[in-house]
């Protein structure tokens, strides 16, 4: 009898197991999700974050929030979201930094720490000085750091980031010597431009956009291989004298590591539909935001080749450090 009783018991406790995740993914979400954004506000990552989920309710039911965790090159953002319940209420913003992290030997982080969501977009990059800077092109500017190593100072969002790496590429191609000032994001890299604190800016199209529209600052030169519309008359690396191969950056979304598949499917269905929200593509095309979405696999094979096109331009500027 007590045995009989004892197998029931079990049979119920597995029966309660196995469907606790069915009855929670069936509830998802009951309060509002949070995103964290690993840069600072107001930087191109943060703009896309809040643009994107700006219309999140419509689609879950719940608001979607963003909250700005800055530091350590995005990687405190990106590790507290990596650490984060597995429940579907925390998201994070990955970014090209969490492909480097490993490669420069900087923290055990990488893309196989999250369950991915979505790749949202690549940016193309410019350089940038202040509108009253002596340098009225980029050949300019390249003789002057040529003629005054190290003199040079380059606001960039972290070593191994897009733009940083942008940068040295084009400072070891052509032998000269900058000396670059880190920031936890394009926001305040902006910032130190326009206060006189350091001397080029290379970033997004999208995160210099305002500030090239309202003449503050000049755009010397875009990295891509044909001129981009929001910017017109800035001329490409190639037409600028300085034949690069582009390096990008790129924005995505994951959630912690184990969160449960059917939680996975609801948010990335409700993720597509804000990416797919007329409004969200609206603003996107006015701040010069090139989407690009790919789901969860896509994802995936675009960040393993990311991984073996950042190991040799790393390598190059001497940060390719892997952890062992």
């Amino acid at each position: 009898m007590f045995r009989k009783v004892g197998v029931i018991i079990a049979v119920v406790s597995l029966v309660m197991v196995l469907t606790i995740p069915f009855a929670h993914a069936a509830d998802f979400p009951e309060k509002d999700i949070t995103m964290i954004c690993p840069w600072s506000a107001g930087g191109g990552t943060d703009t896309l974050a809040r643009a994107l989920v700006k219309n999140a309710k419509q689609y879950f039911g719940v608001n979607v929030n963003v909250v700005n965790k800055t530091g350590g090159m995005g990687a405190v953002g990106m590790g507290d979201g990596a650490n984060a319940r597995a429940d579907g209420y925390t998201i994070t913003m990955i970014t090209t930094q969490l492909s480097t992290y490993r490669l420069m030997g900087l923290a055990d982080l990488s893309y196989r720490d999250f369950d991915l969501l979505m790749l949202l977009n690549r940016s193309v990059g410019v350089i940038a000085v202040k509108a009253d800077a002596q340098w009225q092109t980029m050949q300019e500017l390249m003789d002057y750091a040529k003629a005054n190593p190290g003199k040079l100072t380059v606001g960039h969002t972290g070593a191994g980031g897009a733009w940083h790496l942008a940068m040295a590429s084009l400072a070891t191609e052509n032998d000269v010597e900058f000396t670059y000032v880190p920031f936890d994001g394009a926001a305040p890299s902006r910032t130190a431009l326009l206060g006189g604190h350091v001397d080029v800016v290379p970033a997004g199209v999208d995160e210099l956009l305002q500030l090239y529209q309202s003449g503050q600052i000049r755009v010397l030169a875009i990295a891509a291989d044909e001129r981009n519309p929001a910017m017109p008359d800035v001329p490409t690396y190639a037409e600028a004298g300085f034949p690069s191969e582009p390096i990008s950056d790129w924005r995505g979304l994951a959630a912690p590591k184990g969160t449960p598949p059917e939680v996975l499917e609801i948010l990335v269905k409700g993720l597509k539909q804000c990416f797919e929200d007329q409004e969200f593509k609206d603003l996107a095309a006015e701040l010069a935001i090139p989407l690009i979405y790919k789901g969860p696999e896509e994802f995936k094979q675009f960040l393993d080749g990311m991984e073996k096109t950042l190991e040799p331009a790393l390598d190059a500027v001497g940060l390719l450090k892997p952890l062992q």
